[in-house]
């Protein structure tokens, strides 16, 4: 995720398929008296190690202080999201970056789910920047290179006794990965031949490397059946490409409400035959902002009806998510991921991996108040459907 315009491109023109009708209920029923559990109730935590290099610290609803990933571990959370650029401007979210955070997870007994941006910098669907070190490579060179990339990453991780569980090859890749070549849409762009060669590469590596790990492909059209249906149609029916999970970003002020994700998720699990999962969510529990950075969420007008941007407010669409995952038919939603829930404001550490001054526009959807404690929506993300 970043600041962006959600990537529509070629897909309205490309989809045959009819547009979903009702949607299925939220909630689903386990065994008699007893909720289904989600498997995943993740946390990406890409930005805690920079965090905590600029003062950041942690603690629990009470005020004591504690190591963030064992706060994370003892309010249930089941999985750790980290995000894998090769050679940003300030030199986080690397290979040797995210080695000893991977450390910390396995030891409190956090699920390390790795996220390859393909890129120096962020990569969502309205940019997907290659790597400056690529600069000069053709479609063969590019498609080592993320073979390569993959393999070296994953290799790593499993030779210091740390194995990713869940690898995603690409982030947000509605319009393809590694651009201009693996753009999938667009003149120019290599179109979506390219755009599997790629994904096939990051996907041999990581059997290659790890072959328990299961994979998943990650675009960002939670709530548009339209996209998601072109998009999968194309990487399953078209390019036979072999993945374990569809993955979805979903944030409401972004990709519309509730029912019509539902929807859309319950068709993509029984159009596909595959276990879907939200890899990327988030909500305020405040409108206010702790530095001068513009937040994401800043207006009454952006809030879904029935969600206030209140500590109860984020807890309760937390609810809602894992509601919405549960309900999916088959038991095939595996749960979510709440994205950047540790990026706490602190001076140094904002957008812009080049600019030290750039601010965060995060910190009033963190899961973590402006005094540091953790709020009410991180014990829902880790026992909430437990």
């Amino acid at each position: 995720m970043r600041r962006r315009t959600v990537l529509t491109a070629a897909a309205a023109g490309a989809l045959t398929a009819p547009v979903l009708g009702a949607a299925p209920a939220l909630a689903a029923a386990g065994a008699p008296g007893r909720p289904r559990g989600l498997e995943i109730r993740g946390c990406d935590i890409s930005s805690l190690p920079k965090d905590e290099a600029h003062g950041a610290v942690y603690r629990y609803a009470d005020g004591k202080q504690d190591d963030p990933v064992r706060i994370l571990a003892r309010a249930g959370v089941t999985h750790a999201r980290l995000k894998v650029w090769l050679d940003p401007a300030d030199g986080y979210n690397t290979k040797r970056r995210i080695l000893p955070l991977a450390r910390r997870l396995r030891k409190e007994g956090i699920g390390i789910w790795i996220d390859f941006h393909y890129s120096d910098t962020w990569a969502d669907p309205s940019k997907q920047y290659k790597p400056a070190a690529w600069a000069g490579l053709d479609v063969a060179g590019l498609t080592r290179a993320v073979r390569d990339h993959t393999a070296d990453v994953l290799g790593a991780l499993r030779r210091q006794g740390t194995p990713a569980d869940l690898v995603q090859v690409g982030n947000e890749i509605n319009g393809g990965l590694v651009w201009p070549e693996g753009k999938n849409w667009g003149d120019g762009s290599g179109g979506w031949d390219v755009t599997a060669k790629f994904l096939r590469a990051g996907l041999q590596a990581v059997r290659d490397t790890t072959p328990r790990a299961r994979t998943m492909l990650h675009i960002a059209s939670g709530g548009d059946n339209a996209t998601s249906r072109w998009w999968f149609d194309n990487a399953i029916t078209t390019y036979g490409l072999d993945f374990d999970i569809i993955a979805q970003s979903y944030y409401p002020f972004w990709h519309g409400d509730l029912a019509t994700a539902a929807a859309n998720f319950a068709d993509l699990a029984a159009r596909y035959d595959k276990p879907v999962v939200i890899a990327e969510t988030g909500y305020p529990f405040t409108l206010e902002s702790e530095d001068a950075t513009n937040d994401i969420l800043n207006s009454e007008s952006q809030l879904t009806e029935g969600f206030p941007a209140t500590p109860k407010g984020q807890a309760d669409w937390l609810r809602a998510v894992a509601d919405l995952q549960a309900g999916v038919p088959g038991g095939k939603g595996l749960g979510y991921c709440y994205w950047e829930g540790v990026w706490t404001y602190r001076a140094g550490d904002g957008w812009d991996p080049a600019d030290p001054a750039s601010g965060n526009a995060w910190e009033n959807l963190a899961l973590f108040d402006f005094g540091d404690r953790a709020l009410p929506a991180l014990d829902v993300l880790g026992r909430y459907r437990r």
